[in-house]
């Protein structure tokens, strides 16, 4: 506890010594309903029609090497998707000869050679995306080559069969210019340039030079080493960048930019610059005020979680039409700057850049976290009205989608965090389950470890032993179990590979000074994840106004407890922090609840026959009046009837043959069991 208030109380001074520099917090409801989760989501959707195509054995191919540096020397401009150069490949071979190069370019971009080692290669052979060249002198194991790929054409667009927009450009009309800039996530860097798309083969290092007419200036990636003049109006950008990257991370963004920098003060004495282009003066005065939030931002995570992986380098973004952001290695590209974007596309640089999703199943160690980082980013730097409101929203998003038109809420109970199908690009970026309920994820993993300082110890040694590599959930998990010093497999089964999330209705009754409980769980999903094993937290309101909290283990389905109070008990409320993703049933005082044996006692005897069944399902010891609700082996309501002890007879003529589940809830306590029976 002393930790835990010592590392609260250094938070709180940080934040007082920053508040007198930063602009004041403005609520509005785009840093609070999603929005900043969605433009992220919505960015890579509208760019990523196309699926995953690289075949089985082309990854194989591309497999036999490692990329070590990419040097991308290419010519753009801020008004055409055409592009020509080269890109040079550095790599180490693996453990046999190589005698094959592959990679990935669109078909739509014309290859003009490959030189591998200095020496012309045969004609590539082409198939889709797929490329691949047989080299003229086969490469040793175990050793360095480098390749030179030439080649020119416009980059596709939408308007080509189901391709997306890789690169891009547009006309602004509110600031009267045109940019061009890329988005390459998740599977689109070969769009633009011919790479390989694999996310455990991060390249070492990066320069992107990009040439092209002046006015036009040029963000990417890492520093700006130098502008070099050219004849005919025309300039050249060098940029370089010594830190790992994922290929889908490597960025340009071409306009007629205006400059502006400020800069973040990190412990040691390190000045980190962020380098903001923007369109022009009248973009930097509407954005001004939010743009100058990025500092603390940066300062805050920095103390959270670890300094800034790219401080030896830079942040800064660059603006274009992108419908939200992107998270681009030390150079985010961002359509505007509203508190939650700006926090969200930052918090990536940990969370994304720093530490790479090793597979799309995993995305949520990008996007939940980067999510999170909205929440952390509001608890510190803005109001706790609004850090709540947020979480309630995030908790919101998940169980129910939300027409924006109408309001209208449908249930959405279904879904894991992890991703079941990585060719699909909509169900990686789904912002209901990768986004906010991989927040929440994050969030109860804060709650279960119930110290913030093992918490963020956790995040810090996650971001240390995976820093310029690639991490899948069981990585994360192992540092978390480190911390916790137990197993946390049910946890991660449940909440990460599982569905859904649990219902708790809750009889309470005050004996002398004594609170009886008897808690009931639900679950969303009970065909895929039954049961949800978790802490929760009780507050009990007294008739004087005060109240305490009570955390209590739920271990099975229905939980009895007897907890000491010292007043008279007027109310119960759960989870009121909303740490656990959950719902709330009925809460209400039962007399008959008169100690703790006799909780759990009123549908726990109920068993049904015959079973197998053909028109009629029995129920025999029914006490109470219940809802029976019968679901199929898909988790479907097929069937709903009221039963009581007169009348306990489950019509079961409506439904096929097959296995089904019954869900009996008591109209009175709100207590639930579950049954099973099949039906001939």
């Amino acid at each position: 506890m002393t930790r835990f208030l010592l590392f609260w109380v250094c938070l709180l001074v940080m934040g007082h010594k920053a508040s007198a520099q930063r602009p004041a917090y403005r609520p509005v409801a785009a840093d609070l309903h999603g929005s900043a989760a969605r433009g992220c989501a919505e960015t890579r959707l509208r760019t990523s029609v196309r699926q995953e195509l690289t075949t089985p054995a082309h990854r194989r191919l591309m497999d036999r090497y490692d990329v070590k540096y990419y040097k991308l020397d290419l010519a753009l401009e801020n008004n055409t998707r055409a592009v020509a150069g080269s890109v040079r490949l550095r790599a180490r071979s693996g453990g046999q000869i190589l005698d094959v190069l592959a990679f990935e370019l669109h078909p739509a971009l014309l290859l003009d050679s490959v030189l591998v080692n200095g020496r012309r290669t045969p004609a590539p052979r082409r198939e889709a995306g797929d490329v691949s060249v047989t080299l003229p002198q086969a490469v040793a194991a175990n050793s360095l080559f480098d390749a030179v790929i030439y080649y020119h054409g416009t980059a596709p667009n939408g308007s080509s069969a189901a391709i997306g927009n890789a690169l891009d450009t547009r006309y602004v009309p509110r600031y009267d210019v045109n940019v061009t800039w890329s988005l390459s996530e998740p599977f689109h860097a070969y769009e633009w340039w011919p790479c390989k798309q694999v996310l455990t083969d991060k390249a070492d290092s990066t320069d992107v030079w990009i040439t092209t007419k002046n006015p036009n200036k040029v963000g990417s990636n890492g520093v700006l080493t130098r502008v070099v003049p050219l004849p005919d109006n025309r300039s050249r950008y060098e940029w370089k960048s010594r830190h790992p990257i994922a290929y889908y991370l490597v960025s340009v963004a071409v306009g007629p930019y205006l400059e502006y920098v400020n800069f973040a003060n990190l412990p040691g004495g390190v000045r980190v610059p962020i380098v903001n282009y923007v369109y022009n003066q009248t973009a930097l005065s509407d954005n001004k005020t939010e743009i100058d939030r990025t500092p603390a931002f940066m300062e805050n995570f920095s103390a959270l979680v670890g300094p800034y992986p790219f401080a030896s380098e830079k942040y800064g973004h660059s603006m274009a039409p992108i419908g939200g952001g992107m998270e681009h290695q030390t150079m985010t590209t961002q359509d505007g700057f509203n508190f939650t974007l700006t926090a969200h596309e930052l918090f990536h640089q940990w969370f994304g850049n720093n530490v790479t999703c090793a597979s799309w199943e995993d995305i949520w160690l990008n996007e939940g976290f980067a999510s999170y980082g909205e929440y952390l980013s509001l608890q510190a730097l803005a109001t706790p009205e609004a850090a709540r409101l947020w979480l309630d929203q995030a908790h919101e998003q998940v169980q129910f989608r939300i027409d924006r038109i109408t309001g209208n809420r449908t249930d959405t109970p279904g879904g894991s965090v992890r991703v079941p199908d990585t060719t699909s690009v909509g169900r990686i970026f789904d912002q209901r389950l990768s986004y906010k309920k991989g927040a929440a994820v994050v969030h109860m993993l804060r709650y279960l470890l119930h110290d913030d300082v093992k918490f963020f110890r956790a995040l810090r040694t996650f971001q240390t032993t995976y820093a310029g590599r690639t991490a899948r959930t069981t990585d994360l998990q192992r540092v978390f179990e480190a911390e916790a010093g137990r197993s946390l497999g049910g946890f991660f089964e449940q909440w990460y590979a599982g569905e859904g999330y649990p219902i708790f209705s809750v009889r309470w009754n005050q004996v002398g000074g004594n609170l009886l409980l008897q808690t009931t769980e639900a679950a969303s999903m009970p065909t895929v994840t039954p049961f949800f094993e978790t802490e929760l937290d009780y507050k009990i309101t007294f008739d004087t106004g005060n109240s305490q909290v009570v955390r209590l283990r739920h271990s099975k389905l229905v939980s009895a407890y007897s907890v000491p109070v010292a007043g008279i008990v007027t109310g119960i409320e759960l989870d009121p922090d909303q740490w656990v993703l959950n719902a709330t049933g009925p809460i209400s005082r039962n007399t008959a609840l008169v100690d703790i044996g006799s909780a759990g006692r009123m549908l726990a005897s109920v068993s049904a026959y015959p079973n197998p069944c053909r028109d009629f399902l029995a129920l025999a010891d029914l006490p109470e009046p219940v809802e029976a609700v019968v679901l199929d082996a898909v988790g479907r309501r097929v069937l709903r009837q009221q039963l009581s002890p007169a009348a306990s007879q489950l019509n079961t003529l409506p439904l096929a043959s097959g296995l089904y589940h019954l869900l009996l809830t008591s109209t009175i306590t709100g207590e639930q069991k579950r049954l099973r029976f099949v039906r001939e």
